[in-house]
Order: structure tokens, then sequence, then C-alpha cells
């Protein structure tokens, strides 16, 4: 039988991807999963993860499912599928309604092998619905690390993919990531049931890249990216390279003083228009710009194999982000160097993020409060809310609080039913009374009473489904929300009008279960104080590797617990013999100096004014004046206060002490 199996991927291989022999690690995975057993690929970047699904999707009975965290990647992958023969296809947020129903159809007939989609497709409850009657070999989760809490990169939805798989009676399941430590490999092994034998490292140690730490000072750091990129971005000679930045500003301000240098450099970050992204992406693999500054919104994707310099002017987020980012470089297999020009002075920055992601007990406590409200002991109940009005009302910023809602969900408290747009506008593309007379009967009826309910200004009609609903129940016409929504999708599609929506209504089903509101914010509360304690201790260890006196890529390698890279591997700047001790910041003025009433007054009178003459926390006093962004601070218009970021130079457990003893008077 294995024999039997060996063949039909050899020949799969030749034929269909054209290639003659598998890279290391793909046969042992691609095997497992033709044998019909769950699996773990954990490769570095750019050493063929992708086709330990693709292969295997075409000798499985059923449809392959893949879970991809970026359209960028899914639309990537689909192109080389399709351009091999193979069919696949993805239902993503770009598609109108009429592509992602032939989708749907083609995957029905069988006529799909593959299908594409975010993790946040699955909480459609009418996409649950489709996929459950759909009969699948494979669940394929791409960048698997983001379903460990205590992996880089979490992504909330990720934890309910388990339940997705044993809900729609999935039988295997592939894992695929680049960056996963020894605990995160255990989570994921743990949640999907693979055997140790099927969890396949190839190991994280890159012969042809150079690692460089170099301390510099933040006011030399400019000096000496360009003396360093200089040589490497000759004209004639340039070497691709890609130099990351934390904030967008950076990468703006960095590009332009390069290019006064002399150099072709050219911004990317997130903060630009989609169609000005895709044109500095095309003109950086087309070799028109040779060094992208960027922020991590660059790279994820991005296929070219002769980078030749990857840059690290600010520090990166993490061990496993600077593994990401470096994994760029030399997929060629050619020399690359990789520099991190080091100091400690953004550091509490990085904290600062961290720190502004764990909501307080109190915000945890007013999201139980508004599910508790709804409870009504009659069975299942139902909880409404917009995102970013509940964000506003519990100051949690919208990752953690879907983090929460996720979490409420594992425990059993709440369950996603459906979606909605709460308001829909439209304008006409064609003459309302030519629109109503291209339908008959019943149909011509329901449109005339959507003509003739919707309230229209100068160019846009907004609709009262509820004025729509009595009056169709006057006249016969079945007018519910749903069929209105549905025949303005279908007009849309058609072009006879412009179709606009927003304020996006999440629904969730209720447990009757009474809830112990306090004894749940504790539980909730320490589950993220936890994951901050995990975070900065990632933080840590990225510090204690740049300082290494032993060679960087061997610790790198044994911190995803590869044990086989060389104990010297004679390129990092430790083997040439430099040990790196990153500056510390210029020394600051005792926080005693500072003057509590001159900088949190302002703020105080706003949240008293706001709040009945509450007093604000620590916390949220402690995020204000270090800079760390909060939902209610828009409300506050705390940016525009005296006092707004004043300390962010300083240790925010620093800060918090200092404020905690004025505003409560702890010792």
């Amino acid at each position: 039988m294995a024999t039997d199996y060996q063949s039909a991927i050899s020949s799969t291989l030749q034929r269909i991807f054209g290639y003659d022999r598998l890279r290391p690690g793909q046969e042992a995975v691609i095997s497992a999963v033709v044998a019909g057993r769950s699996a773990a690929a954990i490769f570095p970047t750019g050493s063929g993860k992708s086709l330990c699904y693709q292969l295997p999707a075409l000798l499985l009975p059923h449809l392959t499912l893949v879970v991809s965290p970026l359209l960028a990647l899914m639309q990537d992958q689909l192109s080389f599928l399709n351009s091999r023969g193979v069919a696949a296809a993805s239902i993503d947020s770009a598609q109108s309604r009429e592509e992602a129903s032939a989708v749907m159809a083609g995957v029905r007939r069988g006529e799909i092998k593959v299908l594409m989609i975010s993790v946040e497709r699955l909480k459609n409850e009418r996409f649950r619905e489709f996929i459950a009657q759909v009969p699948i070999s494979l669940m394929v989760i791409d960048e698997a690390h983001c379903i460990s809490e205590w992996g880089h990169n979490f992504r909330p939805d990720y934890l309910k993919l388990p339940d997705y798989q044993r809900q729609f009676a999935i039988p295997q399941a592939l894992l695929l990531t680049a960056t996963a430590t020894p605990q995160v490999i255990a989570d994921m092994q743990t949640r999907f049931a693979i055997a140790a034998d099927d969890v396949i490292m190839t190991g994280f140690y890159r012969a042809n890249l150079n690692l460089l730490i170099e301390p510099v000072a933040s006011d030399d750091k400019q000096h000496r990216l360009v003396e360093w990129l200089s040589p490497r971005l000759q004209e004639g000679q340039e070497q691709p390279s890609i130099v990351y930045v934390t904030q967008q500003q950076s990468a703006e301000q960095l590009a332009t003083m390069l290019t006064h240098h002399g150099l072709n450099a050219c911004a990317y970050h997130a903060g630009l228009p989609a169609e000005t992204r895709d044109t500095i992406q095309h003109q950086f693999m087309a070799g028109e710009v040779a060094c992208i500054v960027a922020t991590i919104a660059f790279g994820m994707g991005i296929d070219k194999a002769d980078i030749r310099n990857v840059v690290h002017f600010d520090l990166p987020k993490s061990v496993e982000n600077y593994s990401q980012e470096i994994g760029r470089a030399g997929r060629d297999g050619r020399p690359s160097d990789c520099l991190v020009l080091a100091n400690r002075d953004a550091l509490n920055v990085l904290e600062n993020f961290v720190y502004g992601d764990t909501p307080e007990r109190d915000g945890i406590r007013r999201v139980l409060e508004e599910i508790a409200a709804v409870q009504d002991g009659s069975g299942e109940c139902r909880w409404e809310l917009m995102l970013t009005a509940l964000s506003q009302h519990s100051n949690i910023r919208p990752l953690p609080l879907k983090t929460l809602l996720v979490q409420l969900e594992l425990r059993g408290v709440i369950a996603p039913r459906f979606s909605y747009f709460a308001e829909y506008r439209f304008k006409y593309l064609r003459d309302p009374e030519a629109l109503i007379a291209m339908f008959e009967g019943e149909r011509q009826r329901f449109v005339q009473l959507i003509v003739e309910t919707s309230n229209r200004a100068r160019t846009w009609c907004s609709l009262d489904f509820d004025a729509l609903y009595r009056r169709g129940l006057e006249s016969g016409v079945n007018a519910e929300r749903s069929r209105v929504v549905s025949a303005l999708e279908y007009f849309n599609d058609k072009g006879w009008v412009v179709l606009e929506s927003k304020r996006m209504t999440e629904v969730y089903a209720v447990t009757p279960t009474p809830l112990d509101i306090d004894a749940l914010s504790d539980d909730l509360h320490g589950y993220f104080k936890s994951k901050e304690e995990s975070e900065i201790a990632r933080l840590n260890a990225m510090l204690a590797l740049f300082e290494s006196d032993t060679c960087l890529s061997h610790r790198l390698a044994r911190y995803f617990g590869d044990m086989q890279a060389p104990e010297r591997c004679g390129h990092c700047s430790v083997c040439h013999g430099h040990v790196a001790r990153l500056p510390s910041p210029a020394p600051l003025p005792p926080l005693e100096s500072q003057s509590f009433v001159e900088l949190c007054d302002q703020i105080i009178e706003r949240y008293q004014a706001a709040f009945e003459g509450q007093v604000p926390g620590v916390d949220l006093l402690t995020r204000y004046l270090c800079g760390i962004t909060a939902p209610l601070f828009t409300r506050l218009k705390a940016r525009q206060s005296k006092g707004f970021s004043r300390l962010e130079a300083y240790p925010y457990a620093e800060v918090r002490q200092w404020v905690s003893v004025h505003l409560t008077g702890d010792q």
C-alpha cells in the first residue's frame, strides 16, 4: 500500500508540478497526509510548505479546505495552482455575491479540489451550513502558529478551528508554519491530535544567512544605515534589500532620507492606498526599486528569491518576527546579510504595545454586564453588538476585544449566529420606474415597495426596514429584511444601483445559565495578564538573543527547538568576534520630579465630566501618560491633553506605581 502511495505521489509531482524530487521534510509530510493521518510541517520560510497540501489535494477523494490569514497569500497560491491546471478557488470579501455563489456551486458539484478561506469566514453561519454539507478530506491551516495563545501573531478565531474540524467531520488536518517554538508546537499537536512522528521539522538553521547585530546609538542610526547600504545599492549593481521599521511615519522618513543620499528606496506600509502598495511591490519584484523601507505589512507572500539584505532599523517585536523577516532573504541559497541596528531606546514603546492590549478588569466586567442584561431565563437569548461601539463602551481595543469574545465562546457563554449591516443606503444608476418595470407580479409590487418607502435625499436613498415590512404586511408582500437586502445586493451586482452598507452588527446566542460576573471577570482578566507576561518574556528573549555571546545562528535554532544546528556557524557577528552590548537610552529624570497634577488634572476633569464624577483608574491614567491608545481616549480628546504620552520613555510598571501612589496613596 505504501508503494502505491509513493508511486502516486511521484507521478503527480512530475506530471502536475514539474519537479523530479521532493525537498527535505516534504516527503514525510505528504506521505502522512496521503496515508490519511494529520500532520504538521514546520519548515523555514521559503522551504516549500505549500506543496505539502497542494499535492495531496489531488490524491485525496474530497475537498481540501485551506484556512489562511491573508488574502495576498491566498491569491498567490491560487494563481500557482490554476497555472498547473488544479481546480482551486477562494471565497473572500473582495468577491461579488454572484462570484461567491459560483464558487460554492463548483464546490457542491465536486469540481473544485481546493477552497481557500480566511478564518473569519467560518463565523458566518450561512457559510458554516454550506460547508457542513460538503465532504472534506483535509483541513489545512496556514500560518498555524496563530492558533497558539503562546505564539506570535495570535489570532483569536484560530482557537475555534479544532471545534470546526469536529463539527464538519473533517478526518485530518495539516498545520503549516515557519515559526513555532517547542511550546507552540506542543499546543498545535495537542489541539489537533497529531502523532509526534507526524510533526516534521526540517531545522531553522540557514547556512547562507549572515546574522549581524550592531549596537548603534539612536542619533547615529541613520548615518550608519546610509554607510552600510551605499555599497550594496550602487547604481547598476543594486542588491534587493528590505529595511524594517516599526512605524509608518518612520518608513516614509527613512525612504526620503535614503533617496536624498542617492539610493533607490521606496516606503511601504499599511497606511498607503492598496493600489500604491501593489505598484511598489511590483516594482520591487521587477527590480525597478532596489530597497523597500517597510513596516511588517511588507513581506508576507513575497516570493522573491534574490533578496540580499534585510535590515532591522528598529527592534523587531519578537524572536519569531525576527526569524520570519530575515527568512525572506537568500531564498536562492546565496549568501545574504541580515543586520540589526540595535539599542534599547524603543524597548519601552514595544512593551507599551503589549500593555495596551491587556483589558482593564472593569472593561471586561462591562462586557459581561451587557451579556447578562439579555439573559431572561427563558432559553436561548440573543445578544447583538457592534464591535466599535462595544470597544468604546468597554475601553478595550478591538483585537483584545475579539480575543475576549472568543474566550467567552470557548467557555460556552456565547455562540456566534450571524452578522448583518445595521444600515444600508443606495443610489440609482437606472431610473426607479424602469427598475420596477423589469419585474412582474408579486416581485414587481415588492420592488415598488422598496422604491416608495426609501427616503431619497439628493443622491442617496436610505432604508426604513420596519416601515417597509409593515407596508408589505398591509399589501400581502413578503418584505422581510433578508429579502430586501438580497434584492439590493442583486441590483448592485447587475449595475442598477450602487449599494453601501455600514455598522456591522454581530449576533450571538447567549447561555441561559446566570453569569457569576465577579468570578468570570477575575478569570478572564487573569487570562489576559498571563498573555501579557508571556509577551514581555518574548521581548526579553529577543534581547537575550541579540546580546548573546554564543553563536547567533545556533542560539536562534535552539529557540525553535532545533538541536541540529552547528555550535559555531562561522558567519554571524559573534563568530566574527563581535558580541553586542545594546546601548541603554540616556538616563531620565526621576519620576518624582514630575508633577502628577500638571500632567493628569486635565484628563481627570474630562473623565469626571463624562462619567458623573467618577475617578479614572490607575491603568487608564498610566496608559494616558505612556501614550498607549485606548478607545475611550478619542471621546476624551486625550491626544489634545497636555499630559498624553509625556512619560512614554519610562517603563510602564514604574509609571503605574507612580500613578498608584498619587491616585490612591498606596506605597
